[in-house]
């Protein structure tokens, strides 16, 4: 199959250029209007799929319901919004509950599906910080333990590959050590963490911060906490939320303009209540949640932000068109960086001969014209 256009994203730039795509993979690229069979896109911006390292779930599905159906749903939809590839992420609860989570997302992870490739698990959560737990249940945190990581990895048969917790609950660091000698990516979130913590957990394998500016210690001139930490380690990766609901559009400049290229991620955050409508309620670790109008989930008893229902395509047209933040920065925080965070750069996160043909077409508003992934045409 070849498809083409005169906005193509190649080598941080839109260029006129036509994809061979065979096998699920970029077979080759050639210049622009050299294959006359090729279905021509015109001037509409052909992207790499996004990839969302933290969603919760969608269409009435959330991870931990651990049901295999309401996954495979889930990974078929996604590509809607044009995400190609994600990690199904948990959230806190009982032993007994994450077990039976982890458990099916690998039943499905090892299982014939369609749609948006997930690529793994994202633990968020039970090692947490009380004060900073948001909308996490404050019932199941407990304190990082190696032996019970180790069970819930038994569970997940490998695939937990990236967690969130509050590293300076981690007593010596052990668990940050075990999880980074082991292949699992420690993210810095839902922490109380001052700057010099939050650089020791740098130092001891912490390698990315869970949505920045939300649930975690914010940042002063005086005490620059783990908001600080985000913004001055260079090459810490940082999840951040584009919904213009957790952080304003200014807020998401000054963290963008700050952290630069290369180590921003844009999140959903979204929970299974994304493709439902306002008013809608849903159980969301134990405790209620409502959506409000503008998509945003709130707990209804309190009523602080839960999470999110953004789409990732609505998500960097809120970047490009009302934070300003340039289109590079933008498109790598849910391409290529990350790819680069999860390690999977060499086959995903960007178009160059060789890797998955995870493509999305966009037209001039960001909406979604089509998506592939590997080289499966979704819409």
């Amino acid at each position: 199959m070849l498809i083409q256009s005169k906005k193509v994203w190649i080598a941080d730039q839109f260029t006129p250029a036509c994809i061979d795509i065979r096998e699920g993979k970029i077979f080759e690229i050639y210049p622009y209007d050299t294959h006359q069979e090729a279905f021509d896109y015109k001037d509409k911006r052909i992207v790499p799929g996004f990839i969302d390292i933290h969603c919760h779930g969608a269409y009435g599905f959330d991870t931990n319901d651990a049901n295999e159906e309401g996954m495979r749903n889930w990974a078929k939809r996604i590509p809607g919004e044009g995400t190609t590839s994600f990690l199904a992420t948990t959230i806190t609860q009982s032993e007994a509950v994450l077990t039976k989570a982890v458990a099916n997302a690998a039943n499905v992870i090892e299982s014939e599906y369609e749609g948006a490739e997930i690529l793994g698990i994202h633990f968020e959560g039970p090692y947490l910080d009380m004060v900073y737990k948001g909308a996490q249940p404050p019932e199941h945190i407990v304190k990082p333990s190696i032996e019970q990581f180790k069970r819930f990895q038994e569970a997940a048969r490998g695939h937990i590959i990236y967690i969130t917790m509050a590293t300076e609950q981690d007593d010596d660091f052990a668990l940050t050590k075990y999880l980074s000698d082991n292949g699992v990516i420690v993210s810095i979130g839902h922490s109380a963490a001052t700057y010099e913590q939050a650089v020791m957990a740098y130092a001891h394998g912490a390698r990315s911060m869970t949505h920045v500016y939300n649930g975690m210690s914010a940042f002063t001139h005086r005490a620059n906490n783990l908001v600080g930490a985000a913004f001055r380690i260079r090459t810490m990766y940082g999840e951040i939320i584009c919904d213009g609901n957790h952080s304003t559009a200014a807020a998401l400049n000054t963290f963008f303009m700050t952290k630069g290229p290369d180590y921003s991620i844009m999140i959903s955050d979204a929970l299974m209540a994304k493709g439902s409508a306002p008013g809608t309620k849903f159980m969301f670790g134990g405790h209620e949640i409502i959506i409000y109008d503008d998509g945003s989930a709130h707990l209804t008893e309190s009523k602080s932000l839960a999470g999110s229902t953004l789409k990732i395509n609505e998500g960097l047209h809120f970047l490009v068109e009302e934070a300003m933040v340039p289109f590079n920065y933008a498109i790598n925080s849910c391409t290529l960086n990350p790819a680069k965070c999860l390690g999977v750069d060499n086959r995903k996160g960007s178009i160059r001969r060789g890797l998955d043909a995870d493509l999305v077409i966009l037209d001039n508003d960001y909406s979604v014209i089509q998506t592939y992934t590997r080289g499966k045409s979704n819409l």
